[in-house]
């Protein structure tokens, strides 16, 4: 199945906003971020099984909120009690994923093709979530994940970097564009990139 891109009517490359007289590296950058392979994990109420044997690309699960555990390749963000998100660029990581957890005790569900990913960096990228999320992001630190609204659409921000700030934020696909245009509108007073 062919991946075809969740914002591949609005994305456009190209500087906008308040760009004018800047130098191009204190620009956001905005880009739309694809072919990644998304897999939610979660845990029965009813499964006695101890999560924290368990491995997933030498990786283990954390049930700590705002948590994620990475490698070079996949970061798993705690989504709730024992509810995690998994995305990694291993997109055959998917069958070691089905091996290790038991559909007896867990649920897991491939999410690749229906969310947006939507990825911002530079100095003023706090600021751009701020305008329309409650959440207090200056307590937000590097490698925390939070579940929020943003302008009233649910999404998931993923914490990159704090130097320059990086982030990576998710929806589901149908509000993709939606997201997009609150997120840029936001950004056009910073001046931006799209890439």
């Amino acid at each position: 199945m062919t991946l075809i891109s969740a914002l591949a009517n609005v994305h456009t490359t190209g500087q906008f906003g308040d760009y004018e007289e800047k130098n191009e590296n204190d620009l956001l950058k905005i880009s739309e971020n694809k072919n990644l392979l998304i897999v939610q994990i979660f845990q029965y109420k009813n499964s006695s099984v101890s999560f924290e044997g368990i491995n997933v690309d030498g990786l283990k699960l954390k049930n700590e909120s705002l948590t994620v555990v990475f490698n070079d390749t996949t970061r798993i963000m705690w989504n709730g009690p024992k509810n995690w998100m998994l995305v990694s660029t291993k997109k055959d990581l998917i069958k070691n994923i089905l091996n290790e957890f038991k559909d007896t005790d867990f649920a897991i569900t491939d999410l690749s093709h229906s969310r947006a990913i939507i990825e911002i960096e530079g100095k003023e990228t706090i600021e751009v979530l701020k305008k329309g999320c409650p959440f207090n992001f200056n307590t937000l630190e590097i490698n925390n994940s939070i579940n929020s609204t943003y302008n009233g659409i649910a999404f998931t921000v993923d914490k990159l970097n704090d130097n320059p700030n990086k982030v990576r934020l998710f929806t589901l696909r149908s509000f993709g564009e939606s997201l997009y245009h609150a997120i840029t509108d936001a950004s056009l007073e910073f001046g931006f990139k799209s890439i």
